[in-house]
This record gives C-alpha cells, structure tokens and sequence, in this order.
C-alpha cells in the first residue's frame, strides 16, 4: 500500500511468515494470501508486496523466465507490486530448528553474495517503474561462532563483500536507471547489533575496506566511490530488535542520521518485555515462549542500568528458575516478535509496542524511510491463546499500522492525511 503524505511510502508485510522453501510452494501461499488481503485492506489501490524467497526458491524462480514473468503477470492482474525483499534467512525458516542457522552463511561467503544478487536481480524484474528496491540482510555474521580476535577481520570481509554486491547494484542502476539497496539488519548477539556497531561498520569498514573495493572495480574516486555505497548500502531498522537494545529510538536516528547512513527499510515489530519485580511469576509466565524453532536473545538491564545478555530465552529461565541470574535484574526484553495489536500479553507481560510507535512517529515526521514492513513472523510458535488464524492476525497487524499512520497524520492507502 502507498502511504504517507502523497503516497511517498510503502508498507506491506513480509511473507517471511508462511511456509514454503521451494517456488511451488512460495507461490502456493501467495496466491492464498495476498488477493484476500489487497480487497480487505486496500481494494482501491495496489497493494505492496514484502517478499521473502529461500536461496533455492529464487535459483528456482530466476532460472525459469516463463515462471517468472507468469508471476510478474500475475501481480499486475491482482493489484500487487514487489518493493523489497528479505535476503536474511538464506534457508529453511519454518517447522524446524532454525535458531543460529539463520545466520548461515554469513557474509564471509560467496554463498551470501550470490544470494542477494540472485534477489537483486529478481527484484529488478517485480519492481514497478520508478520504485526503489530493498533487501534487508544479516549482519555479517553471529558473534557466539567466533573468538573475539576474529571480530574485526571477519567485518572487513563482509564490508569487502557487501562492496561488490554494490557495484554490481550500482551497475544495475546506470544501465536500466533503478536503484535497489541492501540494508543491514542488526539483531542481538550478532556482530553488529546495535547503533553503535552499525555506525562503526560503516565508518571504519564499509568505508575503507569497501570502498577500496569500489574504487578498484569502477575507477572511481574515494569520494564518488563512499558516495555509491551509501546509496546502495543501508540500514534495516527493526524495531523489535532496537527495542531489545534498550535504545531509545530518537537517539538512535539521530545516530544514523548524523553519520550519513540511510534507513532502507523499518520493519515494525515488537518484542516481550517485563519488569523483574517478581522473578519466578515472570519465569512461569515466559515459560510457554521458550520454543525450540527461533532464538530469542534476552537482554536484562540492571539496578545500575548496565545490560547483561542470554543467548536465548530457554539459557536466561533456567537460570532465574535457579535463582542465578543476576538478582540486581530490573527488566527483560526478549527477541520474539509478539504481535502488534496487543500490548499487554499472557501473565503480565507486556511488548515493545510504545518503542515501536515511537519510532515509527520519526521515521514518517522526518521522512527517513519509504519502506515499511511488518515482521511478526512467529504466528505458529506463538502460545495458543495468542494465536489466531493467519489471515486474520495480518489484516489486524496491518490495519493497526494504518490506524497509527492515520493518528500521525500521515495517512492510509493512497496516501491520505
């Protein structure tokens, strides 16, 4: 959907959230969705498509041009346009054990590389005249795999590579006149995980290493060579992760915005938090959200208002079920992506929710982003009494967006306000 004052912005979900590692099947679960969702939420205009495809769903989709242009087809038949994809989860996202693998392979590797050109490229051919693409990626890599003394080398390489991806974007750009970006996504326990570490990349690696890497393969000036790198290289702000951070959204934009480095795309999510007033009724309370499928960092701030970190939900109860974790505890916000409706959830807890309207209130004021993405993608593992059916829980999340937009100011469809 166009939203924002003139229409200026997209907002869509990520289809990261069905099922579906093969093209048949990505396509399967499109079909159902989508065309439903467009007449219930946006019947008048076209609605913007979040698009999510595994590294074999797209070898499959972008090898087979009658498949691809039969789906370009049917997107313009119902209404719907691709405007950014999700180039994070390189394979299996659902009904497995997914947990760190979703950071395999990192960007030390030229499967990575070639996964997100192969999106690139598909991406050129869904992309509606004039439009800017997105992919959001990770974040070079997970730090639990590797020793401290690695950190800085293995950031050199994927700014080295992330590099080349750029050319090539940038080469896409000159001949056919579309710019697609990637765009970063910090998450918790990764090497770059919050604001500070984003801007460090982009200074001291993307910034040097990188742009010697543009600056051999095109000619370019050092200047003109950082030039092309922001454009073609930016952040994925999700606001579940942020708010994991305990960052305060305002600084942490003023933060990006004062280094010079763009937001490609926010992905409006919200995630578990709780006041540590009562340890064991919150442990009994978040027990039913330690599944075995994602990684749900918990990240605890202190009396001192210093942060101690869990590598995931289930390690950080079994500690306070023993009565070891830090008894200076204060609160706990946990990666696990609840839904954007509710605030208040099962046992006392509560979302990020405020984080995340805060965040999207500057974003659209300041006009950082024109990409908006919500990105709940946990509606199988969700404790039952959360669940609804998938359908429904999407039309919901995304009419509360527009519900936000429109108390902002800032309009629904067609860019109302």
């Amino acid at each position: 959907m166009r939203v924002g004052p003139g229409g200026r912005a997209h907002l869509s979900y990520c289809t990261n959230i069905h099922p579906g590692e093969d093209w048949a099947a990505v396509r399967a679960e499109l079909e159902r969705f989508l065309p439903p969702l467009r007449g219930a939420l946006s019947p008048d205009e076209h609605f913007g498509v979040g698009l999510r495809l595994s590294a074999r769903a797209a070898r499959e989709l972008r090898s087979d041009l009658g498949a691809l242009s039969a789906f370009r087809g049917w997107l313009d038949a119902q209404g719907l346009y691709v405007f950014t994809m999700n180039g994070f989860p390189y394979g299996g996202f659902h009904r497995g054990r997914v947990k760190d693998r979703v950071y395999a392979p990192d960007w030390r590797t030229r499967e990575r590389v070639e996964y997100t050109l192969e999106l690139a490229h598909l991406l050129v051919a869904l992309l509606p005249a004039e439009t800017e693409g997105g992919i959001s990626t990770s974040p070079i890599s997970y730090k639990p795999w590797l020793d401290p003394g690695e950190w800085e080398d293995v950031l050199a390489a994927g700014a080295r590579h992330l590099a080349e991806v750029a050319v090539e974007l940038a080469g896409i750009h000159e001949t056919k006149g579309t710019i697609v970006h990637v765009d970063i996504e910090p998450e918790p326990d990764c090497l770059i995980e919050n604001g500070e570490e984003t801007v460090r990349f982009f200074q001291e690696h993307l910034f040097r290493e990188g742009r010697e890497v543009v600056v051999r393969g095109t000619g370019l000036t050092a200047a003109a060579a950082e030039e092309l790198l922001r454009r073609h290289i930016r952040v994925c702000y999700d606001t579940c992760h942020f708010a994991v951070q305990y960052e305060d959204p305002a600084e942490a934009l003023d933060r990006f915005e004062a280094a010079g480095i763009a937001i490609g795309k926010v992905q409006l999510s919200a995630a578990l938090a709780t006041p540590m007033e009562q340890p064991h009724e919150v442990a009994r309370a978040l027990r039913p959200f330690a599944e075995g499928t994602y990684l749900h960092q918990v990240v605890e701030r202190t009396g001192q208002g210093g942060l101690r970190r869990y590598r995931d939900l289930p390690e950080a109860l079994s500690l306070l079920e023993r009565s070891a974790a830090g008894t200076d505890a204060r609160e706990w916000r946990v990666h696990y992506h609840v839904p954007l409706f509710t605030e208040g959830l099962v046992g006392g807890l509560r979302s990020t929710r405020k984080e995340l309207e805060e965040a999207l209130r500057l974003v659209m004021e300041r006009g950082l982003s024109d990409h908006l993405e919500v990105e709940t993608y946990t509606w199988e593992v969700l404790p039952d009494e959360l669940k609804t059916d998938l359908g429904t829980s999407i039309r919901q999340e995304l009419a509360w967006v527009l519900a936000r937009l429109d108390a902002l100011g800032t309009g629904g469809p067609g860019g109302g306000g």
